[in-house]
């Protein structure tokens, strides 16, 4: 019998290599890691095994293994995903930048020891630059720092600034909007973030008060 353990592993092994050296296919190795993902997580706290489900959009890259998408695909999922971005029902789009900058500097979340009714941070310094005055950020996305004076923004509420505003929303809402494949987090329409902390969150990339424009 432990010999016939032994083979079965050195069988399980050989094919775990030979599947690294012959690169098995997308769609095998996503079907085999939703099995062992959802055999190996359970809900608990903030956490829910339904997470691990991928919509329409993330298949399609994470099959494409990094690889650009069809540029007619890329477009179908920009269009589906605009479709989700939500204005505000009140119109505004500007909070107040220091509470954003309290949730940018968050990385607190949506994790199994959360409780339900916790509060999300954004999380953006470990993507982004954000002010001249930290001394650790990560450089996966782009610096933040002068995000709306490069863009011309002197007054986030004046209708020259609205497209850059709007757009701002909407990649926050839903980044997938505009970049298919995005790695950021779609913050509204995942539900990481509320309207009120999307607001405050605008105010400290848009307001020439913030420490993103100085």
């Amino acid at each position: 019998m432990k010999k016939t353990y032994q083979h079965a592993g050195l069988l399980a092994m050989t094919v775990l290599l030979a599947s690294c050296a012959t690169g098995p296919s997308p769609q095998d190795v996503s079907e085999a890691t939703q099995k062992v993902l959802k055999s190996s997580f359970r809900d608990e706290g903030m956490a829910k095994v339904s997470w691990l489900d991928q919509d329409a959009s993330n298949k399609a890259c994470s099959e494409a293994q990094g690889a650009a998408l069809d540029e007619k695909l890329a477009k179908a999922i920009e269009e589906a995903n605009l479709k989700t971005v939500k204005m505000p029902a009140n119109g505004k789009l500007i909070g107040d930048w220091k509470e954003g900058e309290k949730i940018a500097q968050n990385g607190r979340g949506m994790t199994w020891s959360d409780k339900a009714d916790a509060v999300n941070g954004g999380s953006c310094y470990n993507c982004h630059q954000i002010s001249k005055e930290e001394l650790s950020f990560g450089s996966i996305g782009p610096s933040l720092y002068n995000y709306g004076k490069l863009r011309g923004v002197t007054d986030p509420a004046a209708e020259a600034s609205k497209p850059i505003v709007d757009y701002t929303w909407g990649k926050l809402w839903n980044a997938k909007a505009y970049n298919a494949c995005s790695g950021m987090p779609r913050f509204g329409h995942g539900g990481i973030l509320s309207e009120n902390q999307l607001r405050d969150v605008m105010a400290l990339l848009l307001d020439p008060k913030s420490p993103v424009n100085k």
